[in-house]
């Protein structure tokens, strides 16, 4: 069965469950995309390795990725393989330099390791069809991160802070692993850089 390779479009607040999030999956070259509700756990695991957001203190999958290092285990790739009921399921295709072994995963977190091995993502033709989108308007890709509704009153909160002030709380919000927070605060300053060029 022919493999169909996938990129990480964004993630935003899910509309269908509260407190959790849609990760959002587009076929490469194409306007079909796979949307996945994820955990906020997961989220901001995959948003902060996205963001290169450094923690004070390795994070779980941080974790993972240092100890399959240390024995010399990478993942070649992810394939999202299964849609039932809901439910995505997903392997990790992982290799030792001598054998190649699949381990089952949850979804988030396969991709959240993914990311953090910078290995492709794959799923087939009967999930995209099962469970995928076409997106007709392109404008309405999702966000990373961030709503319309927090914008203004992200500004707001930091307008009267200096770059060298909000520079010290992005450090003090990512040591207290708040990483929305922090994303927040990386875009006001992003934002700030590119209006003095």
């Amino acid at each position: 069965m022919k493999k169909l390779k996938l990129e990480i479009l964004g993630i935003s607040y899910s509309q269908s469950q509260s407190g959790a999030y849609a990760l959002i999956l587009g076929e490469e070259g194409e306007k079909r995309r796979l949307p996945i509700i994820i955990g906020s756990f997961e989220a901001q695991a995959i948003a902060i390795e996205l963001e290169k957001m450094k923690p004070s203190r390795p994070l779980t999958h941080d974790l993972l990725k240092n100890f399959a290092q240390t024995f010399n285990i990478t993942i070649k790739e992810v394939i999202i393989y299964k849609f039932a009921e809901g439910i995505f399921y997903s392997k990790l295709i992982c290799f030792d330099g001598i054998k190649e072994v699949e381990i089952d995963s949850r979804t988030s977190d396969a991709v959240a390791l993914a990311v953090r091995f910078k290995c492709p993502i794959y799923t087939y033709e009967t999930i995209l069809s099962a469970a995928g989108i076409v997106l007709q308007d392109e404008e309405k890709e999702p966000h990373t991160q961030s709503t319309e509704e927090e914008t203004p009153a992200a500004t707001i909160e930091y307008d009267s802070l200096s770059i060298k002030e909000l520079e010290d709380l992005l450090m003090a919000a990512i040591d207290e692993e708040a990483y929305e927070k922090a994303s927040k605060i990386r875009d006001e300053i992003n934002k700030r850089k590119s209006a003095k060029k």
